[in-house]
């Protein structure tokens, strides 16, 4: 049997990856002609980290993901520089993409990007107490959700084999979800990557999803907050129709395997609850 990882070590080994992480982006930085001139901010699990930054032009966002090099590549590596194609969204635009190998062990990319006015609505994916985004930004939302939905793309954010694959897992063999309506969605759609005054950004994931996915997403990040789940349900109604309870469930069994990994414990119950009611609805 393996002995537990010593805390001490895996807080030592975090700390240094990150200072190895803030060395990237110097580097990018460096590459770009920029300035760094905010406290850089680490991406889920320190794979990413980003900072504001200043260029000749105007300011920046500068970010730098770096991964192993089995997974460096697809559409996953190059989303937000694909995005650039979607039009008609409030969102940042990728004006410069720089890469690098890190041995033989790690690929780099950094993406210099448009700056984005506003503050993240939540500083995590979750919904903090007391979020109530105005009438105005819930439209705005609806409308750039919609163009996105008929944006054409040949990426896939989702199909049906990991659908069937992560409701499955979560909720047993015998649960049949076949997803009858198709769209392009942003594929992680939470707090953390909206902005008020309304953006959306970290668009790694975008591409053909389940229709409903991005917000049944958003609804199930906000189930620990009752009167914010109450309007994202009231400024969506494909909530309440079969693709929405569709696309619940498979949100519902993604973020729980994110928890099962130790990510936002606290939705896991809302989470268990709110898939047993819906499978209720979809039953035969």
């Amino acid at each position: 049997m393996n002995a537990a990882p010593d805390p001490d070590e895996v807080a030592e080994a975090d700390r240094r990856f990150r200072m190895w992480m803030r060395l990237n982006l110097d580097h990018a930085a460096a590459h770009f002609g920029l300035t760094v001139t905010g406290e850089p901010v680490f991406g889920w699990r320190d794979r990413s980290i980003s900072a504001s930054a200043d260029s000749p032009n105007g300011a920046r966002w500068l970010r730098v993901v770096s991964e192993q090099m089995d997974w460096a590549h697809g559409h996953g590596w190059t989303g937000n520089d694909d995005a650039n194609a979607v039009a008609g969204v409030p969102k940042p635009r990728v004006l410069g993409v720089h890469e690098w190998d890190e041995g033989d062990w790690r690929r780099q990319r950094a993406e210099m990007m448009t700056f984005t006015n506003g503050t993240p609505c939540s500083p995590t994916d979750t919904a903090p107490p007391g979020l109530d985004p105005p009438g105005a930004w819930w439209d705005g939302l609806g409308q750039a959700l919609q163009v996105l939905s008929h944006t054409a793309t040949d990426r896939v954010s989702t199909d049906q084999g990991k659908v069937d694959r992560r409701v499955r897992a979560a909720f047993g063999e015998g649960v049949d979800v076949r997803i009858q309506r198709w769209e392009t969605v942003h594929g992680d759609l939470h707090w953390a990557n909206l902005f008020d005054p309304l953006a959306i950004v970290d668009w790694e994931l975008w591409g053909r999803g389940p229709a409903g996915t991005d917000v049944a997403t958003l609804y199930c990040y906000s189930l620990t907050n009752p009167g914010l789940a109450r309007k994202v349900r009231d400024h969506f109604p494909v909530l309440d129709t079969p693709d929405g309870h569709r696309a619940q469930l498979y949100a519902s069994a993604r973020l729980l395997h994110r928890s099962e990994l130790g990510d936002h414990p606290q939705l896991t119950q809302p989470l268990n609850d709110h898939a047993q009611r819906l499978l209720r609805c979809i039953s035969p």
